[in-house]
């Protein structure tokens, strides 16, 4: 398998067992390795007192980008911590679209940049992802034949 195939295997077998990220409409757009694209539309029960998006659910999407992207070497990896700007709000109806791009890895450290945007490209949020490989442990086991009529909540 090829790097591509594996993130591809590691998208298909994270997505079949996060039920946070189901439950919450997102989709996974893409996968390669040390990147991803997530996307969630606001819904009515995502808003705040404000009538904007909670800015945890934002959090949210943004760490399970980080999640995708950082895994997608079938590396089982965690986050060792995060930062997160909200730099506009997201209201009901926005279609959120998170980009996870790999800024650095060495050894067992990653450090991931997320950006958030609206359906009209408009920035939401910047957040900053470090990771923590641990050694040894793959996320699925390989080969896995994924089951390309899924649409792993992809709309």
């Amino acid at each position: 398998m090829d790097a591509q195939e594996i993130a591809e295997a590691v998208r298909h077998g994270m997505w079949a067992q996060d039920r946070a990220s189901q439950s919450l409409g997102m989709a996974v757009l893409a996968i390669a390795p040390g990147s991803a694209t997530l996307a969630m539309t606001v819904r009515e029960d995502m808003l705040n007192g404000f009538e904007i998006c909670h800015g945890g659910l934002i959090t949210t999407l943004a760490d399970s980008t980080f999640a995708f992207a950082c895994n997608s070497y079938n590396e089982l990896t965690v986050a060792s911590g995060f930062s997160i700007d909200i730099v506009a709000p997201a209201r009901l109806g926005d279609r959120l679209t998170a980009v996870a791009r790999e800024v650095s890895l060495a050894g067992r450290t990653g450090v991931y940049d997320i950006t958030v945007k609206n359906q009209a490209d408009q920035l939401v949020a910047v957040f900053r992802g470090k990771s923590y490989r641990i050694k040894g442990k793959p996320v699925v086991l390989l080969p896995l034949a994924p089951n390309l009529d899924s649409s792993e909540g992809e709309a």
